[in-house]
């Protein structure tokens, strides 16, 4: 499904584009911070460099993969105008239900930003696999991606929840 279109909306594109550039700017500052500490000192200040490795380590090799796979997924997206989003397009903040095609296991999240995730409450960050598997994708759609136990399949059964579709159905409601 790599080669797919996907939908997204400008501000949901915009916000997921500076959420990427935040967090490759904070990792550039930490190893710059890093290589400087570590090089203007006879005795280097283990503070320093301690918080400075921190910053650099604060997301491992996994994230920036995750990372990596969201902007891959925005440079290939359809940016639309919220009106112009069908209800079946799972968007930032959408709750969906969605089958396991293997093991035949219904799930359910809500996707949303990173610093929102909470597990408990199914609220699936946008940078975890599934999360950015699903952004953009249509209900009946099959999303395909390579976990560490091989291929895992979703299958996109139900939209409960689009904010673009609720906000449209407010505006007719009136």
């Amino acid at each position: 499904m790599k080669d797919k279109k996907i939908y997204i909306t400008r501000p949901d594109f915009e916000r997921l584009a500076e959420i990427i550039k935040n967090m490759r700017f904070n990792r550039a500052m930490g190893e710059r911070s890093l290589e400087e500490v570590e090089r203007s000192s006879s005795s280097p200040n283990t503070g320093l460099i301690k918080e400075a490795r921190r910053i650099k380590n604060s997301i491992d090799d996994a994230d920036w993969a995750r990372v990596e796979e969201l902007e891959a997924e925005l440079k290939r997206a359809n940016i639309v105008d919220s009106n112009n989003i069908p209800p079946d397009v799972v968007t930032m903040n959408s709750k969906v239900y969605l089958r396991d095609m293997d093991t035949g296991r219904d799930e359910f999240y809500q996707l949303v930003y990173p610093g929102e995730a909470d597990i408990e409450r199914c609220k699936i960050s946008v940078l975890a696999p599934i999360g950015t598997a699903i952004l953009g994708y249509k209900v009946e759609d099959i999303i395909e991606w390579r976990v560490p136990a091989g291929i895992r399949k979703l299958k996109i059964k139900k939209i409960l929840y689009q904010p673009e579709a609720n906000f449209k159905q407010k505006e007719i409601d009136g």
